[in-house]
């Protein structure tokens, strides 16, 4: 038996298995072994009611949960209905299995299901889940599978999909490129789960059923979600968001401040209404403020502000959930020493120099929002936040260098070891992480050291292939001078622009582009680099569009910096109703550079536009050639926090 099929609605999934043989086939439900990657298994039921009927729950304790919100664990309920009775039934623990028992108990257990079958029979199964009870997981199947066959869910996901990609359309004969863009428009709308039932219910943190308003339809109005940290998120995923899917980005950030009015902070990733987050920075501030930068309404604007401004400045009785666990050195000394923290499962972090880093542009980033509504003394403190960096910076080396609490630095520096004082990075990597204040950071290093060091980041790093090479793990690359597969790196083939050789901003994009990404499978996004719930997907979107914001729409009054688009014309149905068109001109694998740009009949000088204006809507027009421009977009760079000052 293989699966022959597969399909989804919004909560419910669809199997089919088709019999390639004409001996018993058997399906097998293991709900109480680890699965791959997942967590350890606590305790897991499931029985079957003698027709057609399986049902039950899975308990488990993820390692950030551990850490997070020790002690918790994550149930999923399901309810499987599958079209024919099976011949036999029994249950298993490990290899021990029990002839005719309908219900198990326990760990390392499931269920085996016989059938007697013959070759091209067909058994379908739909099953509903929940992470509120079994009550919720059958009223969640039953609700979108009534009446409903296979091929009938499988045309309205497909139609549900194309409606979403749609939404840009590409129109190039480069094949590898389409596949490589719509694989990312894909993965950067598909990584967050809805954790809530049709009905309505959700689990809480407290372990309580939580209640979303419903519509005259009974139908939820908004969504809670399962999903990641949004560790770099800033420079892929909310960009898209903000342009393509507004009304996404604003039920993903609304879902998140429904959790802080609850639990009294906001999450940084979290399951089934639990704090999971991993890497500590917590950045759904910052996510907050560019929301609110580029316009978007709040359901209650002063709670969005009041959580986000928790979330900058907050630490005191601040759990290790929410992340920034170390905040309280920034907001009281200036930046985040070196020193160990003991999590408890066990690691040690000492992050201290990169959470400097982070914490001070998202501090930044919350202080445009403050600006924006008249907070002023809340926008003083966080501008003061946002030079954080500046304390790190060693001039006699001339990197950010972890520095202990008594204001001396580190000894026996090594600015390429990874992991000290620099989360999944070292000192190369995040020199460069201080995308709010570029120029702020050129003018520390001197515009040639700058530029000397970053043509040398990229021309070394094009032979490890922009990260780790060849290497098949998650954190390959955190040793090199440049790892793409990881996200303290994404903007940083877009400095050129703020440093007067926008022309190789232009080439590195579209060699990353290129190189970085693939289409097969060992070679898809590098060679088995995380992709983060979309993260890298959607960064090539942008990227391939010739846009970015190295500021991650953080700054009060956002922009998009120009790259070198890869498709000869990309059509942007904008939320508004009105087109984006961008043309390229010229435009082949060696014509890289531009030569012109203009915009609605008007030449652009500059390395970039207001997003604001851009997305009015209109034609942008790119034409390029094999021989780059070095004096165009050179005299005005992006904005940056000492420029703007």
């Amino acid at each position: 038996m293989k699966i022959h099929g597969y399909t989804f609605s919004l909560i419910t999934n669809f199997h089919i298995f088709r019999i390639c043989h004409d001996i018993a086939s058997y399906i097998l439900f293991d709900v109480g072994h680890k699965q791959g990657e997942s967590s350890d298994v606590t305790e897991a039921y499931i029985a079957f009611d003698g027709e057609r009927d399986v049902r039950g729950y899975v308990v488990t304790y993820p390692e950030y949960v551990k850490i997070c919100d020790q002690g918790k664990r994550v149930t999923m309920y399901f309810h499987a209905r599958l079209s024919k009775k099976p011949e036999s039934w029994g249950t298993f623990t490990d290899t021990l299995t029990v002839a005719d028992e309908k219900e198990s108990k326990g760990t390392r257990n499931g269920m085996y299901l016989t059938y007697k079958t013959e070759n091209e029979d067909v058994i379908e199964m739909q099953v509903g889940v929940s992470y509120t009870s079994m009550e919720n997981a059958l009223l969640n199947l039953e609700s979108e599978t009534k009446e409903v066959t296979f091929d009938q869910a499988r045309q309205v996901a497909s139609q549900t999909w194309n409606e979403m990609l749609s939404r840009i359309e590409i129109h190039d004969s480069n094949t590898e490129n389409l596949k490589k863009f719509y694989t990312g428009l894909y993965h950067a709308l598909l990584g967050r789960g809805i954790s809530n039932d049709i009905n309505g219910a959700y689990p809480r943190n407290d372990g309580s059923i939580g209640q979303l308003p419903l519509d005259s339809y009974g139908k939820p109005t908004r969504n809670t979600f399962n999903t990641d940290g949004m560790w770099g998120a800033f420079w892929n995923l909310s960009q898209l968001w903000a342009m393509v899917y507004p009304e996404h980005f604003m039920e993903y950030l609304q879902a998140n401040l429904d959790f802080a009015e609850e639990a009294g902070w906001m999450h940084d990733g979290m399951a089934a209404g639990i704090h999971t987050n991993g890497v500590q920075t917590n950045f759904f501030g910052l996510l907050i403020a560019s929301a609110h930068n580029c316009g978007f309404d709040f359901q209650d604007p002063e709670k969005a502000w009041e959580a986000a401004y928790k979330n900058e400045t907050g630490y005191q009785g601040r759990p290790f959930g929410p992340g920034k666990y170390d905040l309280r050195f920034l907001v009281n000394h200036g930046y985040i020493p070196s020193r160990d923290t003991v999590l408890s499962n066990g690691w040690l972090f000492n992050f201290g120099s990169s959470h400097t880093l982070e914490y001070s542009f998202s501090s930044y980033a919350v202080a445009q929002m403050a600006k924006r509504i008249g907070k002023t003394a809340e926008y003083e403190q966080l501008m003061k936040q946002a030079t954080g960096w500046t304390h790190l910076f060693d001039p006699e080396t001339n990197y950010i260098r972890p520095r202990y609490e008594d204001g001396t630095f580190i000894e026996n520096f090594d600015p390429m070891q990874a992991w000290r004082g620099f989360q999944e990075g070292n000192a190369v990597q995040y020199t460069w992480y201080v995308p709010h204040d570029v120029a702020g950071l050129i003018e520390r290093l001197g515009s040639d050291l700058f530029n000397e060091r970053l043509m040398e980041t990229f021309n070394s790093s094009q032979k490890s292939g922009f990260g780790g090479g060849q290497e098949i793990d998650s954190f390959s690359g955190v040793e090199m001078l440049y790892n793409h597969g990881n996200q303290p790196c994404l903007h940083q083939a877009w400095l050129f622009n703020y440093s007067g050789k926008p022309w190789l901003t232009q080439k590195w994009v579209r060699t990353i582009c290129d190189e970085f990404y693939g289409v097969t499978p060992l070679h898809g996004y590098g060679y088995g680099q995380d992709e983060d719930q979309g993260q890298l997907g959607a960064w090539f979107v942008m990227a391939s569009l010739g846009l970015f914001d190295v500021q991650g729409h953080a700054g009060a009054n956002p922009t998009f910096q120009f790259g070198s688009p890869l498709f000869e014309k990309a059509i942007i149905n904008l939320p508004t109703g009105k087109k984006l068109i961008i043309e390229t001109l010229n435009n082949s694998k060696e014509n890289v550079f531009t030569q012109s740009l203009v915009f609605n009949g008007k030449k652009i000088d500059n390395t970039w536009i207001p997003r604001r204006e851009l997305l009015e809507g209109g034609n942008l027009v790119f034409t390029l050639g094999a021989n780059p421009d070095t004096i165009r977009g050179t005299t005005t760079p992006p904005p940056s926090m000492s420029s703007d000052l």
